[in-house]
């Protein structure tokens, strides 16, 4: 079997609600859903999920070649941007590529990727994190009385700008999950929206009402000293990595003990979530991947044994995507059909090639001017609906 070409899908994941962080909002309740589909000889094809802009740049490293040899296939791409780098868009399409091979791999095979990879047990704990900064306190419990329902016992919720309106929030969240336990377990997530001393401020604020089990990027990603000093000033854990790009990326962060959880981002592939698992184990860490369409990394938590916990975004599936894994009992469980289990249906996707998307100006993917350098807490001012976070025009 060998790797002939690939047909390149935009389809759209309807959130039936508006999603952010305290960086923006996004402006319609859909957002893109990028699809790569890794055609062969065979007949037999793989799917990957996620942005892929520079798809072109990486695909002649497998295109011919075997996709079962995975392993060898991602260090054959990453040796493809030698020079230019592998950062940014470049990682990403490695990673959906890796996707696509790996569930190429395991539909070879007639097996799910979870079987395929060595995991014993299809179930895989998680936790609820709605992207829910632009909802209203009676929206965000809706929210997570649905996730409750579907027995999640810990939830993630973003916010960093006002320290009232945030622990009213975690609050009202940590009332809906106490019908599955006494103590349920939250985690905030700043969006590196902090500099250090702010970040310790914060957080301990939350922390005399609240018992946080992590506080997520509370400064930029590569801080390695400004993690390690937060981590030293809170009591809860420190949680980052999911925005890393590349196995190198966290040893900074892990030579300097700055974080406690060491989280992967589903966009950059099975194998990139394999390695850094492995490398976060030797140093005892556990290791937690945060959530995407289709959520294609739960396959691999299943075989690591430091897997935590997985994020939990939404309950539904993109348009035009069959997931077979359902939601029970405070996690995911996965289903049988071979590979990743995510059938797609052409027919309700319009095919196009990925695309760079424009620059934007504002919303959760770009910094706002003044992030890190608020003296004081901010009152949300009601912007638009959005309790004061900046919207994406």
């Amino acid at each position: 079997m060998k790797v002939t070409g690939y047909r390149s899908l935009t389809t759209q994941h309807d959130w039936a609600r508006l999603i952010g962080d305290v960086n923006g909002v996004m402006a319609d309740n859909r957002t893109d859903v990028h699809v790569l589909i890794v055609e062969t000889d065979e007949g037999l094809e793989g799917v990957g999920v996620g942005p892929h802009a520079d798809v072109e740049r990486v695909f002649g490293a497998v295109e011919g070649e075997d996709p079962r040899a995975v392993p060898a296939l991602y260090d054959r791409m990453l040796a493809r941007v030698f020079k230019t780098g592998h950062a940014g868009s470049a990682f990403g399409a490695i990673g959906v590529l890796d996707m696509a091979l790996w569930d190429l791999k395991a539909k070879a095979a007639g097996e799910p990727l979870w079987r395929t990879v060595g995991g014993r047990d299809r179930f895989v704990p998680g936790y609820a994190s709605g992207l829910d900064i632009a909802l209203g306190d009676d929206e965000l419990v809706a929210l997570y009385e649905r996730f409750a329902e579907r027995g999640f016992r810990a939830a993630k919720l973003k916010g960093g700008r006002d320290v009232e309106h945030d622990l009213r929030r975690l609050e009202a969240v940590r009332d809906v999950l106490r019908r599955n336990t006494a103590r349920p377990a939250l985690m905030f997530d700043a969006n590196e929206a902090w500099h250090r001393s702010q970040a310790v401020r914060f957080v301990s604020a939350l922390e005399r009402r609240v018992d946080l089990t992590w506080i997520e990027e509370p400064v930029r990603r590569w801080d390695a000293a400004g993690l390690a000093s937060v981590r030293r000033g809170v009591r809860a854990a420190v949680a980052t990595g999911e925005n890393l790009t590349g196995l190198e990326q966290y040893r900074p962060l892990l030579d300097a003990d700055a974080v406690d959880v060491v989280q992967v981002g589903n966009v950059w592939g099975i194998t990139h979530f394999l390695r850094v698992a492995a490398v976060a184990h030797s140093r005892d860490l556990p290791v937690s991947p945060v959530a995407h369409h289709a959520n294609p990394l739960a396959h691999a938590a299943v075989a690591v044994p430091n897997h935590l916990t997985f994020e939990v975004q939404d309950l539904v599936a993109p348009i035009g995507l069959h997931v077979d894994q359902e939601f029970q009992d405070g996690g995911i469980v996965l289903g049988d059909e071979p590979g990743l289990g995510i059938r797609v249906d052409e027919e309700w996707i319009t095919a196009a090639r990925a695309a760079e998307p424009p620059a934007l100006a504002a919303g959760p993917h770009v910094r706002p001017a003044r992030a890190g350098l608020r003296m004081v807490p901010e009152e949300p001012d009601g912007l638009e609906g959005t309790l004061g976070y900046p919207r994406m025009s």
